[in-house]
């Protein structure tokens, strides 16, 4: 396969990954779909924006750069055979694996600490304890008074989190080989459209 093409579908499959770190990041702000217990509620991991910022816009540029790295390059077929967008799309992948590592971090460790609840009339981090235990026990589930249902919300958002971010680690690392290959050897769909 041409370094243009794989660039082109590890574009195609990093931006509906970056966009689903986003979605489940917002949703991550509205505990039971409500916003009434936003603001201090929330768990610091929520407010660190790791899938917003990490998994979403950190990924969300160099999916789109490995797409435009995938086209014909700044002077189609001549001198360069798109080796300028392979060597932005380079430095973009690296970025883009700084983002997934942050958001993989972060959802790692809002599944680890547990959400910020209501028990008793106060809130903390009442699953912290138990080291993660908890994801296996769903008897602890219901020690949250409040918000409703919050253990499963942020269990399953930052599993999705943290699935989504070790895909585009692994993609962007790909991406990253694949573009680095494509500044040092071109795009062989020059040679190909030559041979016709």
């Amino acid at each position: 396969m041409c370094t243009g093409k794989c660039a082109r579908c590890l574009g195609l499959s990093l931006i509906p990954l970056s966009l689903i770190c986003i979605v489940a990041n917002a949703l991550l702000l509205v505990p039971d779909g409500k916003t009434t217990w936003t603001g201090s509620n929330l768990s610091l991991q929520v407010w660190l924006m790791g899938g917003f910022i990490g998994g979403g816009l950190m990924v969300l540029c160099p999916g789109i750069a490995a797409v435009r790295a995938g086209g014909k390059g700044c002077c189609g077929a001549g001198c360069c055979g798109n080796r300028c967008r392979m060597l932005r799309s380079v430095f973009s992948s690296a970025f883009g694996m700084l983002g997934a590592l942050y958001c993989l971090a972060v959802a790692g460790a809002g599944l680890r600490v547990g959400p910020k609840c209501l028990v008793g009339n106060k809130w903390d981090y009442h699953l912290q304890d138990t080291q993660g235990a908890y994801l296996r026990n769903h008897t602890l589930w219901s020690l949250c008074e409040a918000p409703p249902h919050v253990v499963p919300w942020n269990v399953t958002l930052f599993s999705i989190l943290v699935a989504a971010s070790s895909l585009e680690t692994v993609l962007c690392g790909v991406q990253l080989v694949n573009a680095a290959c494509g500044v040092l050897c071109g795009d062989c769909r020059k040679k190909e459209g030559s041979a016709h």
